[in-house]
């Protein structure tokens, strides 16, 4: 969204946000806060107090560096295949340990690449992930592009 703010700003959400891996769900939450950034659909951060038991592992990943938020891990998610065993989706959720000031509120909530899992939805709605193997946004109907990570964006 071209009218989201930069530095991002952080919003409280009572939305419906479940997330699927496989069959099992990994989060199910009214509680969300969306990241706003601009030249991106929101970002879900969902709490940690949400998340199913054994659903995130730490991943053998190396950390980034947001400007504004601070160093992120990487989480690997775990589902359920078909079968009942497990299904895993290497560093496929993020966390801030230690958020900048500015971002204190993102601590004890996890983002996830929302087109690594088997579905996600926010009220109902099954959200498209943000174009490009680094952005986290959740694309729904109330969001309008053209969204960086898209053809012809590099370089934005």
């Amino acid at each position: 969204m071209w009218d989201y703010p930069r530095p991002p700003a952080v919003q409280p959400s009572t939305e419906h946000v479940v997330v699927r891996l496989g069959t099992r769900v990994v989060v199910d939450t009214r509680r969300a806060l969306r990241v706003l950034e601009t030249s991106h659909p929101p970002t879900y951060y969902l709490p940690l107090a949400d998340v199913a038991d054994g659903a995130l592992v730490a991943a053998d990943a190396p950390t980034t560096v947001c400007e504004f938020k601070g160093r992120a891990t990487y989480l690997d998610v775990v589902g359920q295949d078909a079968d009942g065993g497990p299904l895993v989706e290497r560093a496929a959720a993020w966390t801030y340990p230690d958020p900048t000031p500015a971002f204190r509120v993102l601590g004890g909530h996890i983002a996830l690449y929302p087109g690594r899992m088997t579905r996600c939805t926010v009220d109902g709605e099954p959200v498209l992930a943000q174009a490009g193997d680094f952005y986290g946004g959740w694309r729904t109907s109330r969001v309008v592009g053209p969204f960086k990570g898209e053809a012809g964006t590099r370089g934005w």
